[in-house]
């Protein structure tokens, strides 16, 4: 019998970047509920503040190679794709 190993961190790299809106929300959505169903820790990286912000209880933005903003879930909450960029380029 052969046993495959049950991974507890699923890395995806703009994994939507390619797909046009309905596919990139469809994919989007089978990602977070693949992620619950097996209890994933998910690393996402995107440039689409819209997933960025409805997706995940953390967001890390980098520039350069570097940490520039570490927002947690409650504050990611109150902010709008429009803040993001505004705080990307204040930070910048």
């Amino acid at each position: 019998m052969t046993v495959m190993s049950r991974p507890n961190l699923l890395l995806l790299d703009e994994h939507t970047a390619a797909l046009d809106s309905r596919n990139a929300e469809m994919i989007m959505d089978l990602t977070l509920r693949f992620a619950a169903d097996y209890r994933l820790t998910v690393m996402m990286i995107t440039h689409n503040m819209t997933h960025a912000l409805e997706a995940g209880n953390r967001l890390l933005m980098m520039d350069g190679g570097e940490i520039i903003l570490d927002i947690d879930a409650a504050e990611k909450a109150k902010l709008s794709t429009r803040d993001i960029v505004q705080r990307f380029k204040d930070n910048k």
